[in-house]
């Protein structure tokens, strides 16, 4: 039993005529009458009751009925399911996250990309810029969003999503939160709490290189990954810790922000976008197009005509 029996099967069930089914089925009657004659034979047992105005479903038929509607239904799904992922429009995408890009980034991004791509499934996973970018080389993930600049872009091709500074996340407490905003050098003499280098390289070297900018080596207090439990140390006292200025969307009881005043010209900690480079699928190239739209760094115009689809 094949596809094409089924289909002729449910048809002429559907009909109750032989000819009205072969025009549907855009064969002559002939073959169609051999066809079902065949599919009988296989099954062991008459389908049909043929009469001198048509046919009728038998017992036997009428039991078969539901499952070869069924049969036909899941056919229909996996040729479109295949044809969704040959156009990028559906299919399963690994897509690694960091932290902050759960702030705002995808709050706004997934109800549009659903709504735009209901075919289209996230499998989400959240890590360490590091962690999604070994992810990314070792094909565990399809995409990433990371904390950038990144220390060894080479493998990736990077499309920043946002430009962000860091900010002074103070206690509460503290004579620093009676500020509104602070030069990061007049805290230069305070306990710090910082990235560690082993697991998050590259949001560690940024931290040290915007203290070194304004002109000191910060007193390490403390080392936390996550940015909610440097928030968390800060609330307690044991020191300040610098975050990305989008954090403040999920400040905690007990911590202040403080813009900073000496940011040099050009420094950022934003999110980009990251793949494999010099590979991509169509599934991807959806995603990141969608993507992008959300972007607020202004892109060059060859780049954005190469992201269209």
């Amino acid at each position: 039993m094949n596809l094409r029996q089924l289909r002729q099967f449910v048809t002429l069930a559907e009909t109750g005529n032989f000819h009205r089914a072969a025009e549907l089925l855009h064969i002559a009657q002939p073959p169609l009458s051999v066809s079902v004659r065949k599919l009988e034979e296989e099954l062991g047992s008459r389908l049909f009751e043929r009469h001198s105005t048509g046919v009728r479903l038998t017992p036997e038929g009428e039991a078969m009925l539901p499952d070869a509607r069924l049969a036909l239904f899941h056919a229909e799904r996996c040729r479109q399911a295949v044809a969704d992922a040959r156009e990028g429009l559906g299919g399963v995408l690994r897509l690694g996250i960091i932290g902050s890009a759960t702030y705002a980034l995808l709050p706004e991004l997934i109800p549009s990309l659903r709504a735009r791509y209901p075919q289209m499934e996230l499998e989400l996973s959240e890590g360490t810029s590091a962690e999604i970018l070994d992810g990314l080389l070792a094909r565990r993930f399809d995409v990433g969003f990371v904390r950038y600049p990144v220390l060894h872009p080479e493998p990736f091709a990077l499309l920043p999503m946002d430009r962000d500074d860091f900010v002074l996340a103070v206690s509460a407490n503290s004579r620093l939160a009676q500020r509104g905003a602070i030069a990061l050098s007049d805290a230069a003499g305070e306990p710090f709490i910082m990235y560690p280098q082993d697991k998050v390289p590259g949001l560690s070297a940024l931290a040290l290189l915007r203290c070194q900018l304004s002109g000191f080596a910060p007193r390490v207090a403390q080392e936390a990954a996550q940015v909610q439990t440097i928030m968390s140390l800060v609330a307690a006292g044991l020191g300040v810790g610098l975050v990305a200025g989008v954090a403040r969307l999920v400040m905690p009881p007990g911590v202040k922000c403080l813009a900073l005043t000496d940011t040099p010209a050009g420094f950022q900690v934003g999110i980009a976008l990251a793949r494999r480079a010099g590979e991509t699928s169509r599934l991807v190239e959806r995603f990141t197009e969608h993507a992008m739209g959300f972007s607020t760094v202004p892109r060059p115009a060859q780049e954005m005509d190469k992201s269209r689809l």
